[in-house]
């Protein structure tokens, strides 16, 4: 240890000490803390130049343009608004509830001040969430680190994501699909079979086949064009002849219920454009008339079975991830269940492709060297 003029210098990094005393011993100063870990006050407080102009307006008017700037679905908007609120409501001691009033009229410099990183707000929200699933966690969490990356505050580095585990998508059995078929087939409400064989045969999210118009198909083609889909997407969907016979078995019954201005291509018994939750409703009957629980038919468990189903009858991982309309591959791959039988098929498929381009390749040789020993240029008889 060397004192220097202005106190002692410690031998890692030459770090300064001022030595203080606490019971008779010399102590070392707390190391300062980074200027992102300083608490706010009314006079630090600020926000970044792209809401320093807004800082009077109402938060919640201004955060949802803010996402939809950022192309965030509707479901995303929706769910990122209904995480938040959790969050922002927590109070911390000393302080009232805050009311749907207050609520409604927060701004965002005031919003930023109840935001404060380090004043314990996040801490206490993150206890009352510990009793949710993994995945519902971790979407509470991206909301709340979007809401404080846009005030322009650092989240705190101790709260971060939980593992969720690898889990193997849901899908249903063949019999279980059989019996789903049947029950829409036989089922009362008339638009039943034709969601379920278009969830099952195109592989279209909820939300995008809610969202078809009569204009978005092309019955000539056997398509369908996805209108500004999950991340604002449009593609292409194709068809089965199975679809295209219950979309002509289904237009009539269309025709009599919609309007002369009805855009909508599925409407329910109201004549109003059929809504992911009548869907989900209609999913939990069926379930119920094909003797499966409740929870276990959903529209994307449909979707999950038309992925591992055009896995296992040839299909590349870059054609299904285009047909499900991801952006990424990584997405696609969690969506395929694929069993042990399914790898086994797949591997002598692929080794008996193989086998058969090295047979043509090898008769193709063959054939070049007949041919140029039949030459007559080079043939003995020529010569």
């Amino acid at each position: 240890m060397l004192l220097g003029a202005n106190g002692m210098y410690g031998r890692f990094g030459g770090r300064r000490f001022s030595p203080k005393k606490r019971g008779g011993r010399e102590m070392r100063s707390r190391k300062a803390i980074k200027p992102s870990q300083l608490r706010l006050d009314a006079e630090s407080l600020s926000l970044p130049n792209r809401l320093f102009h807004l800082q009077d307006l109402d938060w919640i008017s201004c955060y949802q343009q803010q996402l939809r700037v950022e192309n965030k679905s509707e479901n995303t908007r929706r769910n990122y608004m209904c995480h938040l609120r959790s969050l922002i409501e927590t109070t911390l001691p000393g302080e009232n509830i805050l009311s749907q009033q207050d609520y409604d009229a927060l701004t965002i410099i005031e919003l930023a001040a109840r935001m404060e990183p380090l004043n314990g707000r996040i801490d206490r929200w993150v206890h009352t969430q510990i009793e949710l699933r993994p995945t519902t966690f971790n979407a509470k969490l991206a909301a709340a680190k979007h809401l404080m990356k846009w005030l322009g505050q650092i989240w705190p580095d101790h709260i971060g994501r939980v593992k969720t585990g690898k889990r193997l998508p849901r899908v249903l059995s063949r019999s279980e699909l059989t019996m789903v078929l049947e029950a829409s087939r036989l089922s009362e409400n008339a638009v039943a079979s034709l969601v379920v064989v278009m969830l099952l045969d195109t592989g279209l999210r909820v939300s995008e086949i809610c969202n078809l118009d009569i204009g978005d198909i092309d019955f000539a083609d056997g398509s369908a064009k996805v209108i500004e889909g999950k991340g604002d997407k449009d593609r292409l969907v194709l068809f089965t002849e199975r679809t295209i016979e219950r979309i002509k078995a289904w237009l009539p019954i269309r025709n009599e219920r919609a309007a002369k201005s009805e855009l909508a291509f599925l409407l329910n018994t109201r004549c109003r454009r059929l809504q992911p939750r009548g869907v989900q409703r209609l999913m939990d009957t069926l379930a119920i008339e094909a003797s499966i629980p409740k929870g276990k038919l959903t529209p994307h468990v449909l979707r999950h079975n038309f992925a591992t189903g055009l896995l296992e009858r040839g299909a590349d991982l870059v054609s299904i991830q285009r047909l499900l309309g991801h952006s990424s591959i990584a997405t696609t791959r969690h969506y395929l269940d694929i069993s042990d039988q399914t790898l086994r098929e797949v591997y002598h498929r692929a080794q008996a492709t193989r086998k058969t381009i090295e047979e043509e390749a090898a008769q193709q040789q063959q054939d070049v060297e007949e041919l140029i020993e039949t030459t007559p240029t080079t043939s003995s008889l020529g010569i």
